[in-house]
């Protein structure tokens, strides 16, 4: 367990905020983590971090900040059709999809080039590309921050939804995610029909994908809309796509007749927020050192210097654009931290 005081973030968020912590606890094992319970460190004000990919601080952090860097990927059950591929929460989420995809084991290739780490992927139910994490989750590995004991939740104890999970709400800041287990298929189907896959494969030719074509698509079409952190500090999506009830959509789309809508579950239509804050003008508007970013409206960016108010202030400020002329609240995607 590496201990270091007030020291810089800046390098720890891929939004590249440049906010202090009090103090930074840094974890390579289980051990490390019972020691960092045994010492109080989560009884104190804290904050977990894998990635850092999807976080916004609001300003310094005085308090405990938690790097996980548990490592290691691991095969621990398999059949003739499936596979149950373990991975420590530490791991970067890319760099499991790659594992899997170069063993040819399928479920997860959709899903390539998300930021951040394999712990916080459940936490939020990570999706993309008509696939979520809850199609290929097997269950996960626990521990109490607070009595340092071990527990296993299947799928069901997870209750995911979209974008959530019990991590997000009863069993929020109680549990730190060790490792998570994936069942994933040794005779892959793909699943192309979401967004601009088909596209993409079709202009290279491939009428018969494997899960690395459409893997390779879909980190071709992420990185043509999403900016690299490295060169642009961002956090992705930074607002999730709001579900409205299907009476308000038939009404906008008498006013918005081109307004896109989803039909999802209990009579509901999910709007891609990011078409919503287009139209109310925000797409490549650069508000001081921030703003939206040119090729995708959803993703808010930091120039350079700005600090992790002003990028809230400017999303207070879309939210109320977007309320005003939808009549639609878009909440964020990402963690504010203050």
């Amino acid at each position: 367990m590496n201990l270091s005081n007030h020291i810089s973030l800046k390098a720890f968020n891929t939004f590249g905020i440049d906010a202090n912590a009090a103090e930074l606890v840094e974890l390579f094992d289980i051990v490390d983590l019972h020691e960092a319970i045994s010492h109080g460190k989560f009884k104190q004000t804290h904050l977990i971090l894998g990635g850092g990919s999807n976080i916004l601080l609001s300003g310094n952090y005085d308090g405990t900040v938690i790097k996980n860097n548990l490592k290691g990927i691991s095969i621990i059950a398999e059949s003739p059709d499936s596979i149950l591929i373990k991975s420590a929460s530490g791991e970067i989420w890319h760099e499991l999809v790659m594992f899997c995809v170069n063993h040819n084991y399928g479920g997860l290739e959709n899903l390539s080039l998300i930021p951040g780490t394999v712990g916080a992927a459940p936490i939020q139910n990570i999706g993309a590309y008509g696939v979520e994490l809850i199609d290929t989750f097997h269950s996960l590995t626990a521990i109490d921050v607070l009595t340092g004991e071990e527990r296993i939740f299947t799928k069901a104890e997870c209750a995911f939804g979209y974008r959530t999970s019990v991590f997000k709400s009863i069993y929020k800041g109680q549990y730190f995610i060790t490792d998570v287990t994936f069942k994933l298929s040794k005779h892959p189907t793909t699943k192309i029909s979401y967004g601009a896959i088909q596209d993409v494969l079709a202009k290279d030719g491939i009428t018969q994908p494997s899960i690395k074509d459409v893997s390779t698509a879909v980190i071709a079409i992420r990185s043509s809309k999403l900016p690299d952190p490295k060169v642009l500090g961002n956090a992705g999506s930074f607002f999730k796509n709001p579900e409205i009830p299907a009476s308000q959509y038939e009404q906008l789309k008498a006013e918005f007749h081109n307004i896109p809508g989803y039909p999802t579950h209990d009579n509901l239509v999910k709007v891609p927020a990011g078409w919503l804050i287009e139209q109310c003008g925000w797409k490549g508007k650069r508000v001081g050192n921030t703003g939206a970013h040119k090729d995708q409206a959803l993703v808010l960016v930091n120039y350079g210097g700005a600090t992790g108010q002003e990028i809230m202030d400017l999303a207070a400020a879309i939210q109320k654009s977007v309320s005003d002329k939808f009549g639609i609240t878009i909440s964020p995607e990402v963690n504010l931290i203050s």
